[in-house]
């Protein structure tokens, strides 16, 4: 996750054309610029680079913008995810985002999935114990914002995989697409180490097509353009 900004500007984009292939993806990135959780600046990550944007999944905070959320993962999840059986959401962002994932699918597309998630620390009183929801078993999908350095993605596919349960898959929102600690980006590091596919309902270079198409975003689109030169993976 990218740290405090030193300097940040929003932009929204209005009137722009939008394929059916990309739709959802522009649709999403419309939506986290309206909500700014997406913002363009000046802004530092986790790894120490100077990012010109920042996603902030934290910043979808009430009841319409979650709601609106959850319906992009489960659209997303039913075009594009794996076969799967249940939902898991790491601690502690993951825990709203599995929660209204799920729910959106039982509206949207009349699936009753069970879901878990962990506790970062473990309860030692009532049921006890790391884990919280349905038991852990068949095939898991796990839902996050952003992969950063995979941490605890990984640490998801531990509690998977002591339950008995099959990793399936990840789903997050925002591909970066940057590298991670070698050539490949930090998803693709997670890809290769567990063995699954990681669906993002909107990658960086689909935010550079929808910038491009926007006049007023040019500043924007070059700072972003040149930083994947230098961080894309």
């Amino acid at each position: 996750m990218e740290r405090t900004s030193r300097h940040t500007c929003n932009l929204t984009i209005e009137g722009i054309r939008m394929s059916n292939h990309n739709r959802t993806s522009h649709d999403f990135l419309t939506f986290s610029l309206q909500a700014k959780v997406l913002k363009f600046g000046q802004f530092q990550t986790k790894a120490g680079r100077d990012s010109p944007y920042f996603f902030n999944a934290g910043l979808f905070n009430s009841g319409a913008l979650i709601d609106q959320l959850g319906a992009f993962y489960a659209d997303t999840i039913q075009a594009d995810g794996p076969e799967f059986d249940m939902l898991f959401g790491p601690a502690y962002k993951g825990i709203p985002l599995v929660t209204t994932a799920a729910t959106a699918l039982a509206r949207r597309h009349n699936r009753d999935i069970p879901i878990a998630y962990n506790r970062k620390e473990a309860k030692d009183h009532g049921e006890g114990g790391n884990l919280v929801g349905a038991p852990l078993k068949g095939r898991v999908i796990i839902i996050d914002d952003v992969i950063s350095a995979g941490t605890s993605i990984r640490e998801s596919a531990t509690w998977i995989e002591k339950a008995g349960a099959t990793l399936a898959g990840v789903v997050i929102a925002l591909d970066r697409q940057e590298r991670g600690t070698g050539a490949l980006s930090a998803t693709q590091e997670v890809e290769q180490k567990l063995g699954v596919p990681v669906t993002a309902i909107a990658r960086l270079e689909d935010l550079i097509t929808l910038l491009a198409q926007d006049k007023a975003a040019t500043d924007s689109l070059s700072a972003i353009q040149a930083y994947r030169n230098r961080y894309g993976a």
